[in-house]
């Protein structure tokens, strides 16, 4: 009876972040077609664009970009696998390694042909036009990364440890804190558009969902229920 149970909470569980994954990718083909037709988000864009940015130096500009550096993939992808590595250690599962190379493969994947296919060129060159043959900067890499890989990191910390509901939903909050600073900083240095990092934050959300309702879809004995 309490096994049926588990599994029945289970598979809602699963059906909720397929949903969830589902939802955050039609948002992410709305912001897409909102640029593309330059509608609304196109637009503003434009009038983010046409603030004066300032130039920080000395101190601040350390700061900004030591900020910045918590949407690279070098420094997020090493504590995602470290965290994974020390957890499989621990439980004797392949599991959290496997979940991690999964979600830095997919983003790299999905997110790196996606800029690619559309070219955009970033704010500082002073134009806006796709398909111009670069690794664009449509999706941000550094908004769907930060959201992502640390939320990836906090799904396993979540998963194999003891945190209770309270402590997980502070996890999360810091992973959204993280990413929002990431997206800001981006606009105070005028290396991304608007909407650049608003498609980013919906893509890397729904793989993050998705790979978690994937790994609740097959649970292990060695994994917390």
């Amino acid at each position: 009876m309490i096994w049926g149970s588990l599994e029945i909470h289970r598979r809602q569980q699963r059906n909720r972040a397929i949903k969830v994954s589902l939802a955050l990718f039609v948002a992410f083909v709305i912001v897409t077609e909102q640029v593309l037709t330059k509608s609304y988000l196109f637009r503003l864009d434009e009038r983010i664009k046409a603030i004066r940015h300032h130039t920080f130096r000395g101190m601040s500009s350390h700061l900004l970009l030591a900020l910045d550096d918590l949407g690279l993939r070098s420094l997020t992808a090493t504590c995602l696998l470290v965290t994974a590595v020390l957890i499989t250690y621990k439980y004797k599962s392949w599991r959290p390694i496997n979940f991690s190379l999964a979600a830095l493969l997919l983003l790299n994947g999905v997110v790196g042909v996606a800029k690619i296919v559309f070219g955009r060129t970033k704010p500082r060159l002073n134009v806006d036009i796709y398909h111009s043959g670069i690794v664009g900067s449509y999706p941000s890499g550094h908004s769907s990364n930060a959201l992502l890989t640390w939320g990836a990191l906090a799904y396993l910390i979540y998963r194999y440890t003891a945190f209770g509901a309270k402590r997980s939903l502070a996890l999360y909050s810091i992973v959204g804190v993280i990413t929002a600073t990431v997206c800001l900083v981006s606009l105070i240095r005028n290396t991304h558009w608007f909407s650049d990092l608003i498609g980013g934050v919906f893509l890397g959300g729904s793989i993050l969902v998705f790979l978690i309702a994937a790994d609740r879809a097959w649970p292990s004995l060695r994994q917390p229920s």
